[in-house]
């Protein structure tokens, strides 16, 4: 059986992370992608448990899941904004706190909450600079518009996505200035902002001028976003599987494929019943260029996996659904558990498991 462990105390060590870097500000836990592989409904209850009331999801289905976990008094707010009747009319059953982005979308979501006689809770989005979604920063006017015409929505909020790669905030900084000049727009107006904030987990770690009224936090919470040294956060998730077979190669034998190796000395190997459709070695697109994908091309030369408490070297590349590793100098047998890091977000094939 493969298996995919979510470790509790790990999880509970970077949440106490994220809030010492949060400060005063409120927490959103991104739960995206099924909780980024950690199980949607029992990663939110785990935060939950360490003081998490907030929370955010990309679909409809995201949010039903939680309300239905028992999660009823908890703020939800969808990250997605969406013209789909059919989505808008769900997300307002489910007291879920939506997203305008855009002039349609708030005529929208203002249409269904009229239709229904009620009130439709939302955040304002504002484009930066990413082009996903929001109004843009230089067009003020529509942003008002929003505050202006809707008289079926409260808008509870206002946010941003800042996107930036330098660790000192050099480039984030003119994204942050030109989202504050909009908030400082809409104030002039009249009208109450709500709920500000621009960081998700890059920004929330590296820039403390980002941590506005809240952050949103995401990857941070599995310790897999960029890092730095001595962040303090933790990678979450592990894989264990038994192992398929041993048996020994001569030298000269080949191993892998795409790309084979051929054996220098007679090898005993562990045949692996997990490869790249299980999600083992995929990972995140990460920093472009010479170094860092000489970086990432070292790292995979040097992988590994943990078969009772020893290390053992992937021999070639991992294949689709079985991995080769050398285990000569190491006493095992068909059966025993070989453990190796995975992202969950990735993990295919797997049952979860939390320990």
């Amino acid at each position: 059986m493969k298996k995919l462990v979510i470790e509790r105390e790990a999880v509970k060590n970077n949440i106490t992370v994220v809030k010492d870097r949060a400060g005063s500000a409120c927490i959103y836990a991104v739960l995206t992608g099924d909780g980024f592989g950690a199980g949607i409904t029992e990663l939110a209850q785990l935060l939950r448990e360490e003081g998490v009331g907030r929370f955010a999801v990309s679909e409809p289905d995201e949010a039903a899941a939680l309300r239905k976990a028992g999660l009823v008094e908890e703020e939800l707010l969808m990250l997605r904004p969406t013209t789909d009747r059919e989505e808008l009319e769900q997300l307002i059953d489910l007291n879920v706190v939506c997203t305008i982005g855009s002039a349609d979308t708030g005529m929208a979501l203002n249409g269904v909450a009229e239709a229904r006689s009620t009130v439709a809770e939302a955040h304002i989005q504002i484009d930066t600079g990413m082009g996903f979604g929001g109004f843009l920063a230089a067009e003020p006017d529509k942003i008002l518009s929003a505050y202006r015409n809707l008289p079926n929505v409260a808008i509870s909020g206002v946010y941003t996505q800042i996107h930036a790669t330098k660790r000192d905030g050099r480039d984030a900084a003119p994204q942050l200035e030109e989202f504050q000049q909009v908030v400082e727009a809409i104030r002039a107006a009249g009208f109450e902002t709500g709920v500000v904030h621009a960081a998700g987990s890059y920004a929330l770690m590296h820039y403390e001028f980002a941590r506005l009224d809240a952050v949103r936090a995401g990857s941070a919470l599995m310790g897999r976003c960029r890092r730095s040294r001595g962040d303090g956060l933790l990678k979450v998730g592990y894989g264990e599987v038994g192992i398929e077979e041993t048996r020994w190669l001569p030298r000269g034998h080949t191993v892998g494929n795409e790309q084979l190796v051929t054996l220098r000395h007679p090898t005993r190997v562990a045949v692996l019943p997990v490869g790249y459709q299980n999600g083992f070695g995929v990972g995140r697109a990460r920093d472009a260029g010479l170094w860092a994908t000489l970086r990432r091309w070292r790292s995979a030369k040097k992988q590994t996996v943990r078969i009772n408490g020893q290390k053992a070297r992937i021999i070639g590349r991992i294949g689709a659904i079985e991995t080769i590793v050398d285990v000569t100098e190491l006493k095992c047998a068909a059966g025993d558990a070989a453990v190796f890091d995975i992202d969950p977000l990735y993990a295919r094939g797997f049952t979860r498991e939390y320990r």
